[in-house]
């Protein structure tokens, strides 16, 4: 990298005169706590999601967490996710007190496998939790198919997929629930914060009890519930970013198609027939038949300029919490093929509405330099 070139970040959250002036209207207002800007943002966010009710929390966990609890599941219940994704997936699940079972993955798409999901079915089974990951859409259709057959809920993570739709239907429109999460690296942000989706007024019901210590009148406390709300100020920012996620949206498909166009040498990232991808990350697979190791490659881009992460590289069924003794909740080398594979290749490097045609171009020349060098 030269002295004139700048790192090319591999997220660039975006916090602009409109985000600050919104949050500067609220607190100038006073009114900071969950109050109107919340019920705007849920109204706006709803149209997103085929009219779903809309419930806002303060993070993509909360959001998890307090689905899974709004649908009743708890201790002695199975839930099948999958092992390739962030840890909250299956945090979620351990935090009602239920099991979670993990099931492998789609080689093309990253996303739990249907066939996979049917074979992890028990009778202890009362849910699938399908992850959008990276943006592309889950194959909903068997998987709706398949819980509709064992009578199962589905709970979408869509916290990587705000805009994501497959067959004409948006993500989040699909499961009992959806959970999406407005991290400040995700396609649309505010600050921090999440948003419950469900097509059932009674389920979004207690979705709004949980969220506020169990009431929706002032001390008339009907369950025991959290303190998980949105603040005004949050949804402010996020009523500002909804407003652009669709011309940027535009642009990371942009970009993701001169990235196709461009690289060599690598697996760029396949989208499934009906599937509109939004591109959370653009994720090439390193293989073995390039004659390059992902780490060794991410390192010589890291030092070229070119920001980049992996995603993930310790499946979530061998972390810590989930591991025990030398058997991860009964699983052992081997039984999730892909999962294992795709940690070994994936890699994200930057596709975010951010960046410069110069930027395009010098990473496009950049991964294909590393990745065609010597090994």
């Amino acid at each position: 990298m030269t002295h004139d070139q700048r790192v090319i970040r591999a997220a660039a959250p975006v916090i602009g005169e409109e985000e600050i002036e919104a949050a500067v209207r609220v607190l100038r207002g006073g009114m900071v706590a969950q109050g109107p800007e919340v019920a705007a943002f849920e109204e706006e966010f709803s149209k997103f999601v085929d009219g779903r009710h809309c419930v806002a929390v303060n993070s993509g966990t909360s959001a998890l967490h307090l689905s899974l609890m709004a649908l009743g599941i708890g201790p002695g219940d199975e839930v099948i996710v999958p092992s390739f994704t962030f840890a909250a997936t299956a945090n979620a699940v351990r935090l009602v007190g239920a099991t979670p079972v993990f099931a492998d993955i789609e080689r093309d798409s990253f996303c739990l496998s249907p066939r996979a999901a049917e074979a992890a079915i028990t009778p202890r089974t009362v849910a699938i939790m399908p992850v959008h990951l990276y943006g592309h859409p889950a194959a909903m259709g068997p998987l709706t198919a398949l819980a509709e057959q064992h009578s199962l809920a589905i709970v979408e993570d869509a916290a990587q997929a705000h805009a994501a739709s497959l067959d004409g239907t948006p993500v989040g429109a699909f499961g009992s629930a959806a959970c999406f999460s407005f991290y400040p690296t995700k396609n649309m942000h505010s600050l921090e914060g999440g948003m419950i989706t469900t097509g059932d007024a009674a389920t979004a019901r207690a979705l709004r009890l949980l969220r506020n210590q169990g009431m929706e009148q002032r001390y008339a406390n009907e369950i025991v519930g959290f303190n998980v709300r949105m603040t005004d100020v949050a949804a402010a920012i996020g009523r500002v970013q909804l407003r652009s996620l669709a011309a940027w949206t535009r642009q990371r498909r942009a970009n993701a198609a001169a990235l196709d166009a461009g690289l060599r040498g690598v697996v760029t990232p396949p989208v499934a027939p009906g599937a509109e991808h939004v591109y959370h990350q653009y994720t090439i697979r390193v293989t073995a038949e390039s004659g390059r190791d992902r780490d060794t490659v991410s390192r010589e881009l890291q030092k070229r300029g070119v920001g980049n992460a992996v995603y993930y590289p310790t499946p979530v069924h061998r972390l810590a919490p989930f591991r025990t003794g030398e058997k991860v909740l009964g699983y052992a080398a081997g039984d999730l093929p892909e999962t294992e594979l795709a940690a070994a290749e994936a890699l994200s490097i930057p596709v975010h509405p951010m960046l410069t045609a110069q930027e395009l171009e010098r990473l496009t020349a950049t991964v294909n330099e590393v990745v065609g060098g010597p090994a």
